[in-house]
């Protein structure tokens, strides 16, 4: 059973949901398990996965009843999943035919440009981006709680050699900046190196690079995009948290 449902899982993966409900109607029709699908082979991976699900289909106790049903609901539940959350792979520097590229810089200013309500940005490093810098000045001016954790400088218990937060508190007034100072044991000598944008708990940039020039047009950085689901909200909980309970202080 376990083959038969990897493989259903693996055709409405790659297959529309209408070429599904095709699928599905043809099986329910069918006289035997011996059934052509070759017209719904689109590309050589989708032909794989036909063949496969035929394969485990025919090797199961499973009727075609059952499996059109399968089909259906599985197809379904991918669709509802993907309207609820979408993940995109963000991929700066070169590229090949696989991946193909976004710059970074595009990924973090759509967050800063969604958030309505509330944007927390978290970056070991941040120089004069004027994008970002832009961005994040334009999105307090139509209300939104700007908030960043960064890591602090030497001269304040940190591991860089400027003051990231001082440049950033003359770049960004408004903004409610953190730093992460009062270490546990286990956590001494740890620096913040999380390089995310989150906004309004509903989509997050999760990413390598940090907010320098170099890692949003030069570097080979990568990341995720996520909308929706939750991510973003587990996310926006634990930094808030981390406030409440003093992990991290304002500064």
């Amino acid at each position: 059973m376990e083959a038969l449902l990897d493989a259903i899982t693996e055709v409405v993966t790659l297959v529309p949901r209408e070429k599904v409900a095709a699928i599905a109607n043809r099986v329910r029709n069918a006289k035997s398990k011996a059934i052509s699908l070759t017209d719904f082979e689109s590309t050589h991976q989708v032909a794989f996965a036909l063949d496969r699900l035929k394969k485990s289909w025919q090797a199961s106790e499973v009727s075609a009843g059952e499996l059109a049903a399968m089909l259906a609901a599985s197809s379904h539940t991918i669709d509802k999943i993907s309207a609820e959350q979408s993940l995109e792979l963000v991929w700066t520097g070169p590229t090949t035919p696989f991946v193909s590229a976004r710059r970074t810089e595009q990924a973090l200013l759509q967050v800063i440009e969604s958030a309505r309500k509330s944007l927390f940005i978290t970056s070991f490093v941040a120089y004069d981006v004027s994008s970002i810098i832009d961005a994040l000045n334009a999105a307090i001016t139509r209300g939104v709680k700007v908030s960043m954790l960064l890591e602090s400088s030497h001269d304040h218990g940190g591991s860089v050699s400027i003051d990231v937060i001082g440049k950033m508190r003359e770049l960004v007034p408004e903004t409610s900046l953190y730093a992460w100072v009062r270490k546990s044991d286990v956590f001494s000598g740890g620096r913040v190196h999380a390089k995310i944008a989150l906004a309004d708990a509903n989509s997050c940039f999760i990413t390598s690079a940090n907010l320098t020039g170099f890692a949003m047009e030069k570097n080979m950085e990568a990341g995720v995009l996520i909308t929706g689901g939750r991510v973003p909200v587990l996310l926006e909980r634990h930094l808030n948290v981390m406030i409440e309970l003093k992990v991290v202080d304002k500064v």
